[in-house]
């Protein structure tokens, strides 16, 4: 299995961007330093810093979004492409680095989690794409690499998916999948 190449560089598939937006970052949130020129979305979790905060399973199906973007990164031939690539194989992480030379802890515990458990599956590297990563984040609702998706839905991140693995419910998920 090799890792899958996601390339937003033909003029149909990925817009162009004219010049760098500006953003206003609101909700009493601090900002230092110059304003960033990249898509900026606002955590509105609670937890650390008091906000609400749900599980990424409930992020999807929530009425509201749990971030605010001020500039979107997702297109909507991004969003096509993704919704294409994510039910396309039962597996996909996206991740920083390739399943055979991880460039992240993170990213490399699950591949080692997938691994161990001899489920098959697609990688994609989001290092090579600025506009897919900053996409991404918003595609899942996930501010955070790696990005699990199973059978088209997202899963978790890194955390989600030890803890899902360390209670047998990964095992399940992923048995099922692979029977369907």
């Amino acid at each position: 299995m090799t890792s899958l190449r996601l390339s937003l560089t033909s003029p149909s598939s990925s817009p162009k961007l004219v010049a760098p937006p500006s953003f206003v970052l609101s909700a009493g949130l601090p900002s230092w330093g110059p304003k960033p020129s990249f898509p900026i979305c606002q955590s509105v979790f609670k937890g650390r810093h008091g906000l609400p905060r749900l599980s990424p399973r409930s992020r999807r199906a929530s009425s509201g979004s749990p971030f605010r973007c001020f500039a979107s990164g997702l297109s909507p031939e991004l969003k096509d492409t993704l919704d294409k690539v994510v039910t396309s194989h039962k597996v996909v992480l996206f991740m920083k680095g390739t399943k055979d030379f991880p460039q992240c802890g993170f990213s490399n515990t699950v591949v080692q989690i997938l691994k161990s458990l001899s489920v098959p599956f697609e990688t994609i590297n989001i290092l090579e794409n600025e506009l897919l990563r900053q996409g991404l984040k918003e595609y899942s609702m996930w501010p955070t690499f790696p990005q699990l998706y199973i059978e088209g839905e997202f899963f978790g991140g890194c955390d989600i998916t030890v803890e899902a693995y360390k209670s047998g419910e990964l095992q399940e998920l992923l048995e099922k999948a692979m029977c369907s």
